[in-house]
């Protein structure tokens, strides 16, 4: 009898084992609080599916990287991008490129936070862009058989990054798209939920 018990109560362990295992809680995504002269945007990441674009970007807010920097490059109905140049648009320093991790399943969708690149796909360093709609033509494999490197989302503050999208551009030097009135990030900080 006692061993018929000590099987049952196992079986029931066992048979418990997921519920424990769901309960268990579940590791916070880093949060990140950009301040702009337009307002708050809050953004969470997720480094289980981009370990390495999370702990890059991460390692530029905690640097001060992003404090200071414009919105260089605004497109209605695309994104705004930002993170490499001062408010008198000289280019900042970076560290060397990280490697493309757009196969993650994650995908360019309004809100979601990627990194800037150049042709070559595993050139991004600090630049980021805001997805102001869906931009299925950046996903991977798309559009150069590489797509573009999805690692967090806007989690408040839509609002704030419509209203960037809004703004009046012109062009300067070689860059298009630059808004007419800077549109500053005054800092990016951790913040924890």
């Amino acid at each position: 009898m006692k061993l018929l018990m000590l099987a049952l109560g196992s079986a029931a362990l066992i048979a418990n084992a997921p519920a424990f295992a769901q309960a268990a809680p579940q590791a916070a995504h880093p949060g990140v609080l950009f301040k702009t002269s337009q307002g708050d945007i809050r953004v969470e990441l997720y480094p289980e599916k981009a370990p390495k674009t999370v702990a890059n970007f991460l390692d530029y807010v905690k640097s001060g990287q992003y404090n200071g920097t414009i919105f260089h490059r605004v497109i209605p109905g695309f994104m705004i991008q930002g993170g490499g140049f001062s408010t008198s648009f000289v280019e900042k320093p970076t560290r060397a490129p990280i490697p493309l991790e757009s196969k993650n399943g994650l995908k360019n969708s309004v809100g979601t936070l990627a990194m800037a690149r150049t042709s070559d796909p595993n050139s991004a360093t600090a630049q980021f862009f805001i997805n102001t709609v869906d931009n299925t033509g950046l996903d991977y494999p798309n559009p150069d058989g590489n797509g573009y490197a999805v690692f967090g989302k806007v989690t408040a503050g839509m609002d704030v990054v419509k209203k960037i999208e809004g703004t009046p551009t012109t062009t300067r030097g070689p860059m298009a798209d630059v808004p007419q009135k800077p549109v500053i990030i005054e800092s990016a900080t951790v913040v924890s939920k």
